[in-house]
């Protein structure tokens, strides 16, 4: 029986990382980051053997497209420290064929990711070395019903007895506390 390995990443652009370079690199693929201009070529890069994109119902049809999908979140996170995407990596059984390991990934990501309303980009290595694994790329963003992206969180401004807005001098804006717009982050949903 394979050791079990699953780990769970932030892709953010605080730590000077790319979704685009990101994706372009676990899929072997050509992308052109269109939010630096920068070329991320990894067409030689070997041992790939699976690809796909997996989106959900409100997401727009052309976001199975790698490069579009990608691009569109590093165009819509305006950030310099945004979070643009969770990479979940995840050890594959070796004991089962290549098409039962795609069949496996693509139904829990499926069931746990994409019915949430995440898109996930998933590319399989096997280098035939005894460690087959997948990479999930999923969008940290909802998407509403128009199938533009959502937001993040929201404010909830605090309020004082009048129900006044209460305004901070030091940090000049309002008193505010964030709330996610999704439960994406909890622990219990990996």
């Amino acid at each position: 029986m394979a050791i079990y390995h699953c780990s769970i990443k932030i892709i953010s652009r605080g730590k000077g990382k790319s979704a685009v370079a990101a994706a372009a690199y676990r899929a072997g693929v050509k992308i052109i980051n269109q939010y630096d201009g920068i070329e991320h070529d990894y067409t030689r890069k070997g041992g790939i053997v699976h690809t796909e994109i997996l989106l959900p119902e409100n997401a727009p049809a052309e976001y199975a497209d790698r490069a579009i999908l990608w691009n569109a979140v590093e165009k819509i996170e305006k950030a310099k420290n945004s979070q643009l995407a969770r990479e979940i990596e995840l050890a594959l059984p070796v004991e089962l064929t290549r098409e039962q390991n795609i069949s496996l990934v693509r139904e829990y990501v499926n069931q746990h990711f994409v019915a949430a309303g995440m898109c996930a980009d998933i590319c399989i290595h096997d280098k035939k070395d005894g460690n087959p694994h997948a990479h999930v790329m999923l969008t940290m963003r909802p998407f509403n019903e128009d199938k533009t992206w959502g937001a993040k969180q929201k404010k909830d401004y605090i309020i004082d007895p009048h129900g006044n807005k209460i305004y901070d001098p030091k940090k000049r804006q309002y008193k505010c506390k964030s709330i996610p717009a999704t439960d994406w982050n909890e622990q219990t949903k990996a």
